[in-house]
């Protein structure tokens, strides 16, 4: 497809429009789909660990382990969840989901601490792990490790549709502007055809584009005056034609003499 010189610079603009649009919106929708995925596993992870916190206060009085223990190995089933321990107020494990054993790097940490950190797990992987205190932290604390690289899929998951719906009105709308133009530099190309044509032969021309003539935009407008220019400049030239024939002021002056 042919772009004029008259619309490239025009093109080039939309087109860097479109491409600043597109990256400023692709980056708004991955923060906001990370933040917002991000704090839903987050939430959800610490509404589990008030569950359990909330069903395992009776078990943990009774001293019933066993029980507390096929507590927690129902909620490790939840999709993103990859681990749950539970400690009790001098901080010793009460029931996990560890196998074999609790890593080194949790059994060294604060089973007091309940804010939401991060953890990396030799072997296991990278986790955000939350935490719900057991009767306001008097009976311990209930910590649950949800696995970053599955949230991580998640959010890529998200992104990658709104970066494909984003790239695909992107391509759209460059193929709608290329062919917009071209519609206009069609009709560019028949004014220049018909200002040609006006220059050799002015009725052939109104013939030939008697379209143009009865426009009422701006190439409408702008065949109707070539034409009227050139109605003028033909007034002029017969005009210069007939004092020609009946003789100047010189003729005149020469057929005295």
């Amino acid at each position: 497809m042919k772009i004029h010189k008259l619309f490239q610079k025009t093109l080039f603009g939309i087109f860097l429009l479109f491409g600043l649009i597109g990256v400023s919106t692709s980056i708004l929708c991955v923060y906001t789909v990370d933040t917002h995925l991000s704090n839903e596993y987050e939430s959800n992870s610490k509404g589990i660990a008030k569950t359990i916190a909330d069903a395992s206060v009776d078990i943990i009085l009774n001293r019933d382990l066993s029980a507390l223990q096929s507590l927690i190995d129902q909620f490790v089933e939840i999709q993103g969840i990859s681990y749950i321990y539970i400690t009790n107020e001098s901080g010793e494990f009460l029931a996990h989901t560890f196998v074999p054993g609790i890593p080194a790097e949790i059994r060294n940490g604060d089973p007091f601490n309940l804010e939401t950190i991060e953890r990396r797990l030799p072997g296991m992987g990278d986790f955000v792990e939350v935490s719900s205190p057991i009767l306001a932290s008097v009976a311990g604390a209930v910590h649950i490790g949800m696995d970053m690289g599955l949230i991580t899929l998640k959010i890529q998951g998200a992104i990658g549709q709104q970066v494909y719906l984003i790239s695909s009105i992107f391509i759209a709308g460059v193929l709608a502007t290329i062919w917009f133009v071209s519609l206009v530099g069609r009709k560019i190309e028949l004014l220049t055809a018909y200002a040609v044509r006006l220059a050799r032969d002015r009725d052939e021309a109104i013939v030939a584009h008697d379209d143009l003539l009865v426009r009422d935009d701006e190439i409408g407008q702008l065949a109707r005056l070539f034409r009227y220019f050139a109605e003028v400049m033909d007034d002029k030239k017969a005009r210069r034609t007939s004092m020609t024939g009946l003789g100047g002021p010189d003729s005149g002056a020469m057929g005295l003499g």
